[in-house]
C-alpha cells in the first residue's frame, strides 16, 4: 500500500471540522480501521466515501456511533438482497425462455 494513498487523521479533523474522537469512535466500533504511519494515524483514501456517509448521519441526523453502525449494517444487508435479487431474476430469465 503506498503512502500517497493514506490520508492523516488530522488533516480529516480540519477538513471536515470535527473532532479526533469522532474517528477514535468509528474505530472503535469497527466502522473505520487505522492505519499508523510515522506515529500518525492515517486512513486509506478508499475508506473515504464511507466516512462522509457516517459524518452526515452524525451531523445531519444526530446518530450516535451505534445508529451509525447499525445503518451500515442494513445498507450491507440492502447491497446483498439486491445482488441476491438480481442473480434470482437472471436465473428465472433463463428458464422462462426454454
Amino acid at each position: 500500500m503506498k503512502d500517497t494513498q493514506l490520508i492523516p487523521i488530522p488533516s480529516l479533523c480540519t477538513h471536515y471540522q470535527i473532532e479526533m474522537s469522532f474517528f477514535d469512535g468509528l474505530s472503535e466500533y469497527g466502522l473505520i480501521e487505522y492505519i499508523s504511519v510515522e506515529k500518525t494515524y492515517c486512513i486509506h483514501q478508499d475508506q473515504i466515501a464511507d466516512i462522509e456517509k457516517m459524518i452526515r448521519l452524525h451531523q445531519d441526523l444526530h446518530l450516535n456511533f451505534e445508529g451509525i453502525d447499525t445503518v451500515f449494517n442494513l445498507l450491507e444487508k440492502i447491497d446483498y438482497l439486491q445482488s441476491e435479487l438480481k442473480t434470482t431474476q437472471n436465473r428465472l430469465r433463463r428458464f422462462e425462455e426454454n
